[in-house]
């Protein structure tokens, strides 16, 4: 009786385990068959491993080749990272962004790319600089400036100088230097180049040929645009004057007008108002009396 019952007791395992090892193939090959389903429904496209900035020239340990869904596979995307190699980039890639034909520099065009970085419906703008009106040399590309003129009145007042904000928050495109000649030798001039609008590139040329225009750098996150009321030399000698203490000011005197009818129907006498000023200058007191 024993006998049986372990006999019994063995063919019963024996197809627990045949069960088990059934689900267990079936089991393996339902998810073969979904893995090499999902492998049928994607496609190998060339992505960006690292974070590819604007103007780069792509090297091949910048690119690999990453599964994508093929529903979703971009029409001018690279399925190899071979045509890639050695291409520009027209615009900033991040990491894992698939590399596509529409924002790399066309093969052949390898030069002028500054005109890539020009933001739409804005306008490259270059101005001369030397050390103190290029913020000793800190002024670098993506910096933020303020554009300060300082020019005459007018052209039959030239001795009269003022100063005015007339641009801010302008973005820097380049900042380089080119070669000019100077006395029939050549000299090398530091350029910064701005991105303007094309109202602000007509002012930026005026300033530039009637004045002197120098250039103040701000904080990049700092996009406030604050009016200024301009200043001129009258107004810098007069900031720099000391204060009266209002211990010594007097009040200004005035006289009322007094008007006189001396008889009905005749006419009417005005007299004129005086204001009497006090000066107190060096220590001495005078008056001055205006009518």
């Amino acid at each position: 009786m024993n006998r049986k019952r372990i006999l019994g007791i063995v063919v019963f395992a024996f197809c627990l385990a045949l069960v088990a090892s059934l689900g267990a193939y079936r089991f393996l090959s339902e998810k073969d068959r979904i893995a090499e389903s999902a492998k049928l429904q994607t496609v190998g496209v060339a992505v960006a491993v690292v974070d590819i900035p604007l103007g780069t020239t792509i090297n091949s340990n910048q690119i690999g080749v990453s599964a994508w869904p093929r529903n979703l596979y971009p029409k001018d995307a690279f399925t190899t990272a071979v045509p890639v190699v050695g291409r520009i980039a027209m615009r900033d890639f991040l990491r894992g962004e698939p590399i596509v034909e529409s924002k790399l520099v066309p093969k052949d065009k390898t030069s002028g790319l500054l005109s890539l970085k020009v933001p739409a419906g804005m306008r490259a703008f270059t101005v001369k600089v030397n050390e103190v009106v290029g913020v000793g040399g800190f002024i670098v590309p993506d910096s933020r400036v303020d554009v300060v003129v300082t020019t005459a009145v007018s052209p039959q007042r030239q001795q009269e100088q003022v100063s005015k904000t007339f641009l801010q928050n302008v973005l820097v495109l380049a900042a380089g230097q080119v070669v000019e000649q100077k006395d029939n030798k050549p000299v090398t001039v530091n350029t910064v180049t701005l991105a303007v609008t094309p109202d602000e590139s007509e002012k930026l040329a005026l300033a530039s040929n009637d004045g002197k225009i120098q250039l103040v750098m701000r904080n990049f996150a700092d996009a406030q645009k604050v009016e200024t009321p301009g200043s001129d030399k009258g107004g810098l000698l007069s900031s720099m004057r000391p204060k009266i203490p209002s211990s010594h000011k007097k009040p200004v005197v005035s006289k009322a007008v007094v008007r006189k009818r001396s008889v009905q129907g005749s006419p009417i006498q005005v007299v004129k108002a005086s204001r009497v000023v006090e000066i107190i200058k060096s220590g001495k007191r005078s008056e001055e009396f205006f009518e």
